[in-house]
């Protein structure tokens, strides 16, 4: 094995993940995350599924990951006139949390196994020669190792550095809007999620047992991004896209709490060069989904176990990351466009169960 030391860029779920992957196959990783603390999005949550959790088992994350969430048990469908469509339950395992949750879970079983996560390390650049990368960071610092890996998101540094030719994230006409209101008024049934086809807009719902607050989501149609909106301008957003349904939608929005979050969904439908020479992507940043199918944080997490079992299995880090990209391109690149398609036809998506 000549990989022994890797560099990862970005401490979210697909590089924290990687370091773990990496740690137990005997590898060496440090990680150098941008964010100077947990990480972005602590408002938004996300449902690791089935497959996520596997890949959080095989990495000895799983137990780590369970202590800080909530089952996601089933799926109820409703209209826009509250009548139910449809229940079905969710093949789980399957656990929701709020990101940030995720990120320090995964980050503090990093550190508490001797992986040094460093924050405020924003990656400038990167050289690449035949025994190794350079990495630099906007300080001035600079870290070495045998391999980079590129966890940086969907907005990836390492993605350009691979192929300055490397296609931009694309708009897909939807904003998301996640938030939390006190107690459970409409009632809903624990620990499942309530998927609400809107006469404007798609809404879930779910209340985790334990938690006292109902957690919702909006999906709203937008024909140009709104980034840079307050909590109080997207909770209004929300509000105007559910005011003529006859369904606990409207109320719960409006009793919500100020921690809400909105952000503008893009995706990366393929990117042509997922490595080149010593550097490789990973997650987000090879390709970054759209929140419809509820995969994004368990395909990154298949990508850490994959990625650090060929770097086991194979001397050359070509080799190695041209059977990785093997093994999870079709897949994944299936998966994003399978969850564009969810997104524009207003579907019971959030909660898609049939991966996992």
């Amino acid at each position: 094995m000549s990989v022994r030391k890797v560099i990862i860029a970005g401490g979210g779920v697909a590089g924290t993940a990687t370091a773990l992957a990496l740690k137990k196959f005997g590898i060496e990783a440090e990680v150098y995350e941008a964010h100077p603390s947990g990480g972005a999005d602590a408002g938004a949550f996300l449902t690791v599924m089935r497959n996520g959790m596997a890949a959080l088992a095989t990495i000895n994350a799983a137990e780590a990951v369970d202590a800080v969430s909530f089952p996601a048990r089933a799926v109820a469908l409703l209209d826009a006139s509250g009548q139910q469509l449809g229940h079905r339950p969710i093949d789980g395992p399957a656990r929701t949390l709020t990101r940030a949750a995720l990120y320090q879970a995964l980050q503090d079983l990093a550190i508490a196994r001797g992986i040094p996560v460093h924050h405020g390390k924003c990656m400038t650049g990167a050289t690449t020669g035949p025994d190794g990368v350079d990495v630099s960071f906007a300080d001035g610092s600079r870290a070495t190792g045998d391999v980079l890996v590129g966890a940086d998101g969907i907005h990836s540094v390492t993605r350009r550095l691979i192929d300055p030719d490397a296609p931009d994230p694309r708009y897909c006409g939807q904003h998301v809007v996640y938030g939390y209101t006190a107690g459970n008024p409409a009632g809903l049934a624990l620990d499942e999620y309530h998927m609400v086809r809107g006469s404007r807009a798609f809404f879930g719902l779910t209340v985790p047992d334990g938690d006292g607050r109902t957690w919702w989501f909006a999906r709203l149609q937008g024909e140009s991004p709104a980034a840079g909106l307050s909590p109080d301008q997207w909770r209004d957003r929300a509000l105007q896209m559910c005011r003529e349904d006859s369904t606990p939608v409207h109320a719960i929005i409006a009793a919500s709490g100020a921690n809400i979050v909105g952000s503008d969904s893009y995706d990366i439908p393929t990117t042509p060069l997922w490595h080149h020479g010593r550097m490789v992507l990973t997650g987000d940043a090879a390709h970054a989904a759209v929140p419809a199918a509820a995969q994004g944080a368990s395909m990154a997490l298949e990508d850490a176990v994959a990625l650090a079992a060929t770097l086991q299995n194979h001397d050359s880090p070509a080799i190695a990351f041209d059977a990785y990209e093997d093994r999870r391109r079709a897949e994944t690149e299936e998966t994003v466009a399978a969850s564009a398609r969810l997104s524009t036809r207003s579907a019971p998506a959030d909660a898609d169960t049939r991966r996992g």
